[in-house]
């Protein structure tokens, strides 16, 4: 017989919906146990903020504009199904992988949030949080 754990997935008890591995983000620590490699965020609203940005520096800095070039180097395919996921991504908001997303706005990066923490965690328990912290999207050229 097999028992179905009870607990959260990871990134729901982490407070890291997109389970960013832990690089000493702002407020973050290395979340606990012997396999630790992600962050722990003090608060659900501290998390998804790190999610935003993260997607904020991808689509600015390092000029991605597709969800195919976004989740690929989110989740890299030596350790993910990185193509069903860039699809998972794309049918969640309602775009093909390969379309040019244009620039980032607080809708658009909600819409990516909300679908990398369904799939990083099978749920997505926040709701209109997600919008809440995608509408305060860095300020041009911030270091984040």
């Amino acid at each position: 017989m097999t028992v179905k754990s009870t607990l959260p997935p990871r990134g729901i008890r982490n407070n890291n919906p997109g389970n960013l591995n832990f690089a000493h983000q702002k407020g973050a620590v290395l979340e606990p146990g012997p396999n630790a490699r992600f962050a722990r965020f003090p608060t659900p609203e501290a998390g998804l903020a790190a999610l935003r940005d993260q997607l904020y520096l991808y689509m600015t800095r390092d000029k991605l504009r597709t969800v195919n070039a976004i989740i690929y180097k989110w989740a890299p395919t030596k350790e993910n199904n990185t193509t069903a996921y860039a699809q998972f991504v794309a049918k969640k908001i309602g775009v093909k992988v390969s379309d040019d997303l244009g620039p980032p706005t607080p809708t658009l990066i909600g819409k990516i949030m909300a679908a990398i923490t369904e799939y990083e965690n099978g749920q997505n328990p926040y709701g209109s949080l997600i919008a809440k912290v995608a509408a305060n999207l860095p300020s041009k050229g911030a270091s984040v």
